[in-house]
């Protein structure tokens, strides 16, 4: 996937900006990994927001504000995600999140998707992560297909965002064998994931509670599961509120009151009604985050 020149060079003076924000991680995926191994996903990515102008152009300095503050979150890949965007343009991604096709969901049988992911991985120079998300595709990656793609030498993990904890533990369990990392695809879920063996989340509320999330995932590798699902308590329904409840506009709304620049959304997606923001503040604040 390329990235014109008109999109890299907005963002080069961001990539700089955080650089000296924060130049002692060097910890993202643009790190290569060492011989015989592949890249770590382990920890709590942010699927990053776009912040656009009122015009709906996407707003670069507002980007750069939103993530000089995530540089003090020990995000894996805070850093990597701008290098990567910026890399793009010159020589390539280093990872592949490559959803699954639905447009045709009818047909894509277990046996239509493994020779799709195969033929993109086969062909592709760089590693592949698999992405199931029914909610928006309304179709789930089989894990069938999942347990035959993780044997290809080329496809590093998947992130699920279906909530099955069941279908989670079993990736885990029957891919022990392969070079194969699982990732949460929600917060709601996320300690529930680890405690079957998940590598690490990519979650959309690590847009708005990015240090809590980091906190589950230390108290998780540390193995101090009381801590850890007190406050997996406390983040489920600010997670379900920014993301099944109120979507991209209650996310937006959500970071402005954490101190990001969330902004407006592109039609035809509309705001919060003033109701709404009430009901996501109340979320929030009833789980003492406000």
């Amino acid at each position: 996937m390329a990235l014109s020149t008109r999109l890299a060079s907005p963002l080069q003076p961001i990539l700089a900006a955080l650089r000296r924000a924060a130049p002692g991680q060097r910890r993202g995926l643009s790190a290569p990994p060492g011989p015989g191994h592949t890249l770590d996903l382990r920890g709590i990515f942010p699927p990053l927001t776009t912040p656009f102008s009122p015009t709906q152009e996407v707003d670069y300095a507002r980007l750069e504000e939103n993530m000089c503050r995530y540089a003090s979150i020990p995000f894996r890949a805070t850093q990597a995600t701008i290098e990567l965007t910026v890399s793009m343009a010159e020589a390539g991604a280093d990872v592949a999140l490559v959803v699954t096709p639905c447009y045709y969901r009818g047909a894509m049988t277990s046996a239509a998707l493994v020779q799709h992911y195969t033929e993109v991985a086969d062909a592709s120079p760089i590693p592949v992560v698999l992405y199931s998300v029914p909610a928006n595709t309304g179709l789930d990656l089989p894990l069938e297909a999942v347990l035959t793609l993780a044997q290809h030498p080329n496809i590093l993990g998947i992130k699920d965002s279906g909530g099955d904890i069941t279908r989670m533990g079993l990736m885990v369990h029957k891919t022990r064998q392969e070079d194969f990392q699982v990732l949460a695809g929600s917060a709601s879920f996320l300690l529930a994931s680890y405690a079957l063996g998940a590598s690490g989340g990519v979650c959309a509320l690590a847009n708005v509670l990015g240090a809590p999330l980091c906190q589950l995932d230390r108290l998780c590798r540390e193995g101090r599961w009381q801590e850890a699902r007190d406050l997996q308590h406390r983040l489920i329904e600010p997670n379900v509120a920014v993301t099944r409840r109120f979507g991209i506009p209650g996310l937006k709304k959500a970071m402005e009151w954490f101190g990001y620049y969330g902004g407006p959304c592109r039609a035809p997606l509309v705001p919060l009604s003033p109701p709404q923001v009430e009901e996501l503040r109340g979320t929030f604040s009833t789980n003492s985050w406000l």
